[in-house]
């Protein structure tokens, strides 16, 4: 019913920036929280950074004052711009959205973008 499509995963070096894009789409009533998740190899996905539906953020001790997490509600479209990147950033993204859809509100996933920062 919902469909989240990403793009903008690469690989950079340390110290550069990328931004990730995720598009959603499909058939639902509103978009409450989005969220940027990644998964490292061999470690457990976890929360990059959070946007309520009242535009309240946050994030990762890890990430603060380098990634910035916004969205565009007009075409529900939720970004994570990443400044000044380092190898321990490099990891599968996915975003996530708390959609309301027919039958309740559930949790839905994109496809995953690889990002790479190399030293």
């Amino acid at each position: 019913q919902v469909r989240l499509v990403q793009s903008g995963g690469d690989l950079v070096q340390a110290g550069g920036s990328l931004r990730l894009h995720c598009a959603a789409s499909g058939r639902f009533y509103s978009i409450n929280a989005m969220g940027w998740y990644r998964q490292a190899p061999g470690k457990q996905r976890e929360l990059v950074a959070r946007i309520t539906g009242s535009d309240i953020v946050n994030y990762a001790d890890n990430v603060q004052g380098r990634f910035t997490i916004s969205r565009y509600n007009a075409n529900n479209t939720l970004y994570l711009q990443m400044n000044s990147l380092k190898p321990e950033d490099t990891a599968l993204y996915f975003c996530n959205a708390e959609a309301i859809v027919l039958g309740g509100q559930f949790t839905y996933w994109g496809q995953g973008t690889q990002v790479t920062v190399f030293s």
